[in-house]
């Protein structure tokens, strides 16, 4: 077994200590790195407080991992030491259903094994990124450009592909007009993505104060949708809306801001169900649709795109004795837009 150090969440109602752990031995097809960057998703709050009611303590958060290839095994064919690679939301799946077959594991049929909180294979529970190293079988391991900034990649593991997934499942190009519900850490970077796109993008915010951010990010256009009048100016006007935000909102007026087989895309999990009239549907052909995160050939696709256009996240660095005051902080979206921890923190 291979001793790992990261921070840990004992339980439920206790914040995140220090804690020590094992790791697997590398195996034929396993990838061992060392762990330099590690992105904080809202998700990683929801599980280390048990908010989904399936969280298995003690947990070691943390699953937008960039870091340096460090030991590999006899079959892996695609690393070597030394490389940078990173780590997303999977660490394996049943590999044989369809989905898999089809590069869509975060289908799969038997459910992919998560990177913590989640069974492997072995019976063991998975540990996440909050920590010093990571074990994870090759077909997971993604390659991360040198060119870009590792704190800033971080953040893509997770919210990059949330977002870019469905921008390209709804073949998002150039000159299509798509708005961009929200701008946090997953809306930030929609607008990002769908402007390296070519697309005309709208942020529709309920804050005003967010639109000096949203055109730096990006966009081209800003409307603040409590104010009066503004919902009905966009009217028939979206072929693709990203609807990234978790609180309870009406979704009819974006709804009849779509276009003629315009598509508003969830990606955000608010507490209560949502409460739709067919007749705003039917009258224009228009699609209320779901995406999860992205296999792992598209989230290469990802990032190789993110090297080629240079697409990072817009992040602020932490140190990891600093896990606490963040989850608070985020709890309020005091950040701009998502907090990645410098793991070299863990060794002082």
């Amino acid at each position: 077994m291979i001793a790992a150090q990261g921070y840990a969440a004992p339980a439920a109602d206790q914040p995140l200590v220090p804690f020590s752990f094992e790791r697997r031995d590398v195996g034929p097809h396993d990838v061992r790195m060392d762990i330099l960057f590690c992105g904080v998703c809202h998700s990683d709050i929801h599980q280390a407080r048990n908010e989904w009611g399936s969280s298995m303590f003690p947990m070691v958060p943390g699953h937008e991992i960039v870091g340096r290839v460090t030991e590999v095994g006899a079959h892996v064919k695609n690393f070597k030491v030394g490389d940078l690679a990173g780590v997303g939301c999977m660490v394996d799946s049943c590999q044989h259903c369809a989905e898999c077959n089809e590069g869509l594991e975060q289908y799969c049929d038997n459910g992919f094994v998560g990177t913590y909180s989640a069974k492997d294979k072995d019976g063991s529970t998975t540990q996440g990124g909050y920590s010093n190293n990571i074990v994870v079988t090759e077909k997971f391991v993604l390659r991360v450009s040198k060119k870009l900034d590792l704190s800033r990649v971080a953040p893509l593991l997770c919210a990059g592909i949330t977002t870019w997934s469905p921008l390209r499942q709804w073949n998002a190009k150039k000159g299509d007009r798509v708005a961009v519900i929200g701008l946090g850490g997953l809306g930030h970077m929609a607008v990002k993505f769908a402007a390296a796109m070519g697309c005309e993008v709208t942020v529709l915010s309920t804050s005003p104060g967010k639109e000096a951010d949203a055109k730096e990010l990006g966009a081209h256009k800003f409307v603040v949708t409590k104010e009066k009048g503004a919902m009905e100016g966009i009217s028939n006007y979206f072929d693709l809306i990203i609807n990234t935000v978790s609180a309870p909102i009406d979704l009819m007026p974006y709804v009849a801001s779509l276009r003629l087989d315009g598509t508003m895309v969830l990606l955000g999990v608010p507490p209560e169900a949502a409460q739709l009239h067919a007749f705003n549907l039917i009258a224009k052909r228009r699609r209320i649709a779901g995406s999860l995160i992205g296999g792992i050939q598209e989230t290469q696709e990802m990032l190789d795109f993110c090297a080629e256009h240079n697409v990072m996240s817009d992040v602020e660095v932490i140190n990891i004795d600093y896990i606490n005051e963040a989850y608070e902080r985020m709890m309020k979206s005091d950040v701009k837009y998502r907090f990645v921890i410098d793991m070299e923190s863990l060794k002082g």
